[in-house]
C-alpha cells in the first residue's frame, strides 16, 4: 500500500488549520473520497470563530465564551448548506430575523420590510427613523447609483482611474455626498462590522460587494443570523469529528515532492494550507514562481477585535438581541454593537448577559484592560438606560477578550492570492485569499470548499 493512502486505499489528504476554511476544505476533500487528517495548533477547532475558556472560570458565565461575537447573514449560502450537510440545523442553531439595525439609545432604527428585493432595501432606507429626510434620500441615491454602476464602487460619473484606482470607503461616501449624520449612524458602523477596517482605510470595492449581496440579492440574503450556541458547536466540532484531528500540533514543515506532500514528514497525496497568511508564507516550500505570493502573504496587516462579556446581577433584556452603540472615543465609548447573550443562548434567566463588540480595536492595544472595560461599561449604562446608570443592573463579572489578529485590514489594492499554487498537490485557503469579499466567515468557507474541490479536480478524483 502506498504511504499516501489509507487502510481502505483512499488517498490521504492533510489540512493544516482547523478554522472555518480548513474544515470546509476537509469536508470537500472527504466528499470526493479522500481520507483527511486535520492539523490544528490550538486545542479547540474553529479558528478565529471558536469557543475559548473564560479566565474567570467555567461558572463565571452561563454559557461558554467565544473569541469574538460573530454575526452571519442570510447571504452565507455556502455556510448554511455546509451546516445542513453536517447535520447541523441552521433553523435551530441560528436566530433568523429580517435586517434590523437599531441603536441602544432608541434614536435610530432601520428595518427591512418583507418586500421583494431590491424594494426591501429601498423601503428600509427611506423609512429610517432618526435621520433627516435629506439624509434618507442621499442614502437611497447612493445605493441606487452603485447598483446602476454594477456595484463597481466608483463615484458619480467616475471611472476607477479617475477615483485614483481602488478608492477607500471614505472617498466613496464623499463623492456621493453622503451627509455626516448617515455616515456616523449607518455607513461607518456597517463598514467596521463588515470589513473590520475604518472607512478612511477600507476598500470601497469590498464594501460595495457587501452591500450588493445584502441589498441586490434575494430578500432573505439580508436577514441577520445570530448564533444560539457557542461558535465551535455551531458546526466546526461536527466537521472535525469526521476526520483524523491532530489538536495541539503546530506544523513545522511542508515539503512537496513529485508524487506526494509531506507534512512534518508524514506523506499525503495532497494538502491544504488553511492558516493565517504569515504562517502560510513560512510553510510554503521555496520556489521561484511562489516568491511573489510569499511576499504578498507577508504584507498582510491585521487588525484586532475586542469583545467585552458582562454578567449582570439581575435579569435584563435588550429590545432586540443586537443593538448599535454610539461611539465617543474621547470618553472611552468605543463599542459599536451590543448583543443579548441571555436572549440568544437561553441560559440562566436570573441574570442578564451582554457582549459588547469593538471592531478595528487598535485603541485597546497596550492599554490596561480594566480601563478599557470601564469605558465600555460606562457606555452601556448611559446608552441602555437613556438617563444614566439606573437602568442597568449591577455587573457581577466581566471579561475582555482581544483578538489581536482577528482579520486582515481590508485596504484598497491589497494583493490576495488565489487557492492554487505552483504545485498541483498543494492549495491555499482562508478568508484572506481572493474571494472578492472582506474577511468574513462565509468567505472562509467558500475558500475552503474551492480549495478542496480544486485539489480533487487536479488529481482527477470525482
Amino acid at each position: 500500500m502506498a504511504p499516501d493512502r489509507g487502510l481502505n486505499g483512499a488517498p490521504r489528504a492533510a489540512v493544516v488549520g482547523a478554522g472555518w476554511a480548513g474544515l470546509a476544505a476537509a469536508h470537500a476533500l472527504a466528499s470526493r473520497g479522500y481520507a483527511v487528517t486535520v492539523y490544528e495548533a490550538a486545542r479547540e477547532v474553529g479558528g478565529r470563530a471558536r469557543t475559548v475558556a473564560s479566565r474567570a472560570g467555567d461558572n463565571a458565565f452561563a454559557a461558554p465564551l467565544d473569541n469574538g461575537q460573530h454575526l452571519l447573514l442570510g447571504a452565507y449560502t455556502d455556510t448554511l448548506a455546509l451546516m445542513r450537510e453536517l447535520g447541523q440545523d441552521p433553523d435551530t442553531l441560528l436566530l433568523r430575523a429580517p435586517l434590523r439595525l437599531a441603536s441602544a439609545d432608541g434614536r435610530f432604527a432601520l428595518r427591512a420590510p418583507r418586500l421583494p428585493s431590491p424594494l426591501h432595501g429601498a423601503a428600509a432606507l427611506l423609512g429610517v427613523r432618526g435621520l433627516s429626510a435629506g439624509a434618507r434620500w442621499a442614502a437611497l441615491r447612493f445605493v441606487l447609483g452603485l447598483r446602476r454602476q454594477k456595484w463597481l464602487a466608483a463615484g458619480q460619473g467616475e471611472t476607477f482611474a479617475q477615483a485614483g484606482g481602488s478608492p477607500t470607503v471614505a472617498h466613496l461616501l464623499a463623492v456621493w455626498n453622503q451627509p455626516e449624520e448617515i455616515i456616523i449612524r449607518l455607513w461607518r458602523p456597517l463598514c467596521l462590522a463588515a470589513l473590520n477596517t475604518p472607512p478612511e482605510q477600507a476598500c470601497a470595492r469590498l464594501f460595495a460587494a457587501v452591500l450588493r449581496d445584502s441589498l441586490d440579492a434575494p430578500r432573505s440574503h439580508s436577514d441577520l443570523l445570530l448564533p444560539r450556541c457557542d461558535l465551535s458547536s455551531l458546526w466546526p466540532r461536527a466537521a472535525a469529528a469526521r476526520h483524523d484531528l491532530r489538536p495541539g500540533h503546530a506544523v513545522r514543515e511542508v515539503a512537496v515532492e513529485d508524487e506526494q506532500v509531506r507534512v512534518d514528514g508524514e506523506p499525503y497525496a495532497a494538502a491544504v494550507l488553511a492558516v493565517p497568511p504569515g504562517i502560510a508564507a513560512r510553510l510554503l516550500p521555496p520556489h521561484p514562481e511562489m516568491t511573489a505570493v510569499q511576499r504578498a502573504l507577508r504584507a498582510f496587516r491585521h487588525l484586532p477585535i475586542a469583545t467585552l462579556t458582562v454578567r449582570l446581577a439581575a435579569p435584563f433584556r435588550l429590545a432586540f438581541p443586537m443593538l448599535m452603540l454610539t461611539e465617543d472615543p474621547a470618553r472611552g465609548h468605543l463599542g459599536q454593537w451590543v448583543f443579548d447573550r441571555r436572549a440568544l443562548l437561553g441560559h440562566d434567566t436570573a441574570h442578564g448577559e451582554l457582549a459588547v463588540v469593538v471592531s478595528a480595536a487598535s485603541a485597546f492595544e497596550g492599554r490596561d484592560r480594566a480601563a478599557c472595560a470601564a469605558g465600555l461599561l460606562d457606555q452601556l449604562r448611559e446608552q441602555l438606560s437613556g438617563t444614566g446608570a439606573s437602568g442597568l443592573p449591577q455587573v457581577e463579572h466581566w471579561e475582555l477578550l482581544i483578538d489581536k489578529r482577528a482579520t486582515f485590514a481590508a485596504e484598497p489594492d491589497l494583493a490576495r492570492p488565489g487557492n492554487a499554487t505552483v504545485w498541483p498537490r498543494l492549495a491555499l485557503c482562508g478568508d484572506w485569499t481572493d474571494t472578492g469579499y472582506p474577511g468574513t466567515l462565509e468567505g472562509a468557507v467558500r475558500s475552503g470548499l474551492h480549495a478542496g474541490r480544486l485539489l480533487a479536480d487536479t488529481q482527477g478524483i470525482r
